[in-house]
């Protein structure tokens, strides 16, 4: 065959979080319904909330999902490391020039893209 094969589980064996192989995918039909049903609808988180941190270069990324049930969670957050970093800058601009703002703020590292999400 000319698709890797020799994988283990990935994920889960819970049809409905994860797709079947891609073997299955383009041999059987069902599966790639089931593909093609999770692909479109999307992903039906339980009910409930959940908070998750993951050590990230920069320091911790956080995710909330706050779900209902249905298939757009009712509130997702995501905290990103470099939206915290900037909290610092209050103390660290006090009394210093314009000119070194820049400076300033390049030597903390952070990706401004994460901060104006």
């Amino acid at each position: 065959s000319k698709y890797h094969t020799s994988s283990p589980a990935i994920i889960a064996d819970a049809p409905e979080y994860v797709s079947a192989s891609k073997e299955q995918i383009m041999s059987q039909n069902y599966s790639l319904m089931q593909h093609f049903v999770l692909i479109t609808q999307g992903l039906k988180p339980p009910k409930g909330e959940i908070y998750f941190a993951s050590e990230s270069p920069k320091g911790e990324l956080g995710i909330y999902i706050n779900s209902d049930g249905s298939a757009s969670p009712y509130r997702l957050k995501i905290r990103t490391p470099s939206f915290w970093h900037c909290a610092i800058y209050e103390d660290m601009l006090v009394g210093q020039y314009v000119a070194d703002v820049a400076a300033i703020i390049g030597s903390t590292n952070i990706i401004l893209g994460e901060v104006d999400r």
